[in-house]
């Protein structure tokens, strides 16, 4: 599987699937959050309350998956990350389930190219050096029979930086 990182915004992310750090309402919010939505359109709120009618709210490190609406991709896959919170543990096991799970997922799409956003590392305040650890650990130990190339999208120079120099280091 070949990564990549590059400085961007996520919702012009050519890919099968960009994955949104979501909040559990799935209603939209904030940060990345809001953005896709701004910018994916009312099909994907659409989309959205239909699965919390089903299922309700999603928990911290679980993923859904709605389509892109007007997005370049053609799957948006939902996950809540952790609000840093004093609990270490839970919180660093709850951030390796959102890879782990959003991985999972698009691997029952058939998912090719994955782009992720730095999950909790804005408004919910998670250390960005432990959540890129986390997230590129994920992803090297993950094996795929479909997704052939995972983008880490940082929207600034510092989420930039600490990914490109985890992915140099053996971890």
């Amino acid at each position: 599987m070949k990564i990549e990182i590059i400085r961007g915004d996520i919702t012009r992310i050519h890919a099968d699937a960009i994955v949104n750090a979501a909040n559990s309402s799935l209603l939209g919010g904030g940060g990345v959050d809001g953005a896709i939505h701004r910018a994916g359109g009312s099909q994907i709120l659409e989309e959205c309350r239909a699965i919390r009618n089903r299922q309700g709210k999603c928990n911290t490190g679980e993923a859904v998956a709605t389509t892109a609406g007007n997005l370049p991709a053609q799957y948006v896959i939902h996950t809540v990350g952790p609000v840093w919170n004093g609990d270490e543990e839970k919180c660093i096991r709850f951030l390796f389930d959102c890879y782990k799970n959003s991985l999972r997922l698009a691997e029952t799409l058939d998912i090719k190219t994955i782009a992720f956003p730095n999950i909790s590392t804005g408004i919910y305040k998670f250390p960005k050096e432990l959540a890129g650890e986390i997230a590129i650990h994920e992803v090297r130990k993950f094996h795929s029979d479909s997704i052939e190339n995972v983008i880490f999208v940082c929207f600034d120079e510092e989420n930039e930086e600490i990914y490109k120099k985890l992915l140099k280091s053996p971890l």
